[in-house]
């Protein structure tokens, strides 16, 4: 299977960086494919231009990056997010990915009838969103509303047609003891070493 990753966390010493080499580690144990897209390291551009929006508009995006990043992702057979929660949201990169990568004519299209979308990833079989945060899951669930859920998960992913859709949440992470760190990156590699 193809794994493409599209990873963003600028600190290399970050818990979710710790995330990206315990999933990555699973994936090489299971002798899956990973393509990683990391976007502070690639320099991603997260800003739409006047250029990307009418590019957009056409379906044919003209940013060398994106064209790039799309062409990996049409060979995707899953698609797996790691990035931080910051202020409740993803940071800035990771919605620029979604914003400038995820177009129509590469990524889904809009139904012929006039209503809904649809998918036009056809080896994408399911999608994957880990994320890191501080607040404890209880609050960010009731009190904010689960908004990465909400924003990755069903209005994104959900709306464009693609199914098998996950989202893994390692909640108080600056809080944890190093042993349940220790033990939600031996949990997370043993779950990427049985994927298929």
């Amino acid at each position: 299977m193809k794994v493409v990753i599209v990873f963003n966390h600028p600190y290399e010493g970050s818990f979710g960086n710790a995330i990206l080499n315990a999933v990555t580690k699973g994936l090489k144990d299971a002798n899956h494919e990973i393509d990683l897209m990391h976007l502070d390291n690639d320099g991603f551009n997260p800003v739409m231009s006047k250029a990307d929006l009418k590019a957009f508009l056409d379906h044919k995006p003209v940013d060398p990056q994106v064209i790039d990043y799309n062409e990996r992702l049409e060979k995707a057979d899953h698609l797996i997010f790691i990035f931080p929660i910051w202020w409740d949201l993803m940071p800035a990169m990771t919605k620029g990915f979604v914003d400038r990568v995820l177009t129509p004519g590469v990524v889904y299209d809009h139904h012929p009838r006039g209503f809904g979308l649809v998918p036009l990833l056809k080896n994408l079989k399911g999608v994957t969103v880990i994320t890191t945060m501080n607040k404890p899951k209880i609050m960010y669930s009731l009190l904010i509303g689960n908004l990465i859920k909400k924003a990755m998960i069903k209005s994104v992913f959900k709306t464009m047609g693609y199914k098998n859709l996950k989202w893994i949440s390692y909640n108080m992470v600056k809080s944890v003891s190093q042993e349940k760190r220790v033990k939600w990156l031996t949990d997370i590699e043993n779950r990427f070493s049985k994927f298929n």
